[in-house]
């Protein structure tokens, strides 16, 4: 009956031998190799620059050639990137492929848990597109938080308007636009006077000149003139963060080439009302352009990257 009930898991064909697991911390690093590659086949690593090349030498003085870890918050990009310079297969694998495995780990640590399922085959590596690509990833995620945060001094600014008893925001479609920030400065530059307020809006406005006037009498308060005055200097502020975002992406965009097969002309956008298709998209150039232009290069690249 004791051989009956043995788990598959601890019979399995050892696949990778030259495999490691490691489990990755914020300040440190555990890692595991097979018991026949060192008498001490767990050890740590601090997370310093130094201590991860230390790392890595350690794991070829091993005879490591494939090494696993779970895809843990941001710390592993610079194990990642450091291994990976150095020749060596990194396995990025995602935490939850790991517990569903089967025989969850007992009395190992979690390093050694990694090094056994890699070596038997039961980790599938997660896809990692090139530098490049990875590159205009972290760009353009760091530029939607600028653009989350500029939105949260919006809705401060709303805030300070409501606390006025000032409907404009609810007038206008959009506060941020050429007439709300003309109608913004005016205000806090000392204008009172509804309709010359009125007069500052763009020519473009649906709502009639009655009702903006009607939403431009308010109870101005110092306090709240205060909050406005500081919400707007925020909303510019990283609002120009954004067009320095859009820079460094379109000089990320120049290293790429251009398609053989690109079309000559942009396709038409498929948005009917053009300004929510623009509303968010780099002002100083176009990226739909770039990226069809690039796309089919960039397609062939990350499918010759691909195991």
């Amino acid at each position: 009956m004791a051989k009956k009930s043995k788990r598959r898991y601890d019979t399995l064909p050892v696949l990778h031998p030259d495999a490691a697991g490691i489990d990755v911390g914020a300040s440190e690093l555990y890692v595991a190799v097979s018991a026949d590659r060192d008498p001490q086949p767990v050890r740590s690593f601090p997370t310093f620059t130094r201590d991860l090349h230390a790392l890595a030498d350690w794991l070829v003085q091993c005879g490591i050639r494939s090494v696993a870890m779970e895809s843990t918050s941001v710390y592993w990009i610079p194990v990642y990137q450091i291994l990976e310079a150095r020749g060596l297969e990194v396995y990025l694998v995602n935490a939850q492929q790991v517990k569903n495995v089967p025989g969850r780990k007992t009395d190992v640590s979690d390093c050694q848990w990694l090094q056994y399922l890699h070596s038997v085959g039961l980790l599938r590596a997660s896809f990692r597109p090139p530098g490049f690509i990875c590159a205009m990833r972290s760009l353009w995620r760091h530029r939607g938080s600028l653009i989350q945060m500029a939105s949260e001094h919006v809705l401060h600014m709303q805030k300070a308007l409501d606390q006025m008893n000032l409907q404009i925001h609810r007038v206008l479609n959009d506060i941020t636009g050429v007439s709300g920030l003309r109608i913004l400065d005016a205000i806090l530059a000392g204008e009172r006077s509804p309709l010359t307020l009125t007069r500052l809006c763009h020519g473009g406005v649906k709502s009639s000149e009655d009702v903006i006037a009607k939403s431009l009498e308010g109870d101005y308060r110092p306090e709240h003139l205060f909050a406005l005055r500081q919400s707007l200097a925020a909303f510019r502020y990283y609002r120009q963060l954004v067009l320095e975002a859009d820079r460094e992406i379109q000089l990320q965009l120049a290293e790429l080439k251009t398609a053989a097969t690109a079309q000559q002309t942009t396709p038409p956008r498929t948005k009917v009302n053009p300004h929510y298709a623009r509303h968010y998209e780099p002002r100083t150039f176009d990226l739909r352009g770039e990226l069809i232009e690039s796309s089919e290069s960039t397609l062939r690249t990350c499918q010759a990257s691909v195991p």
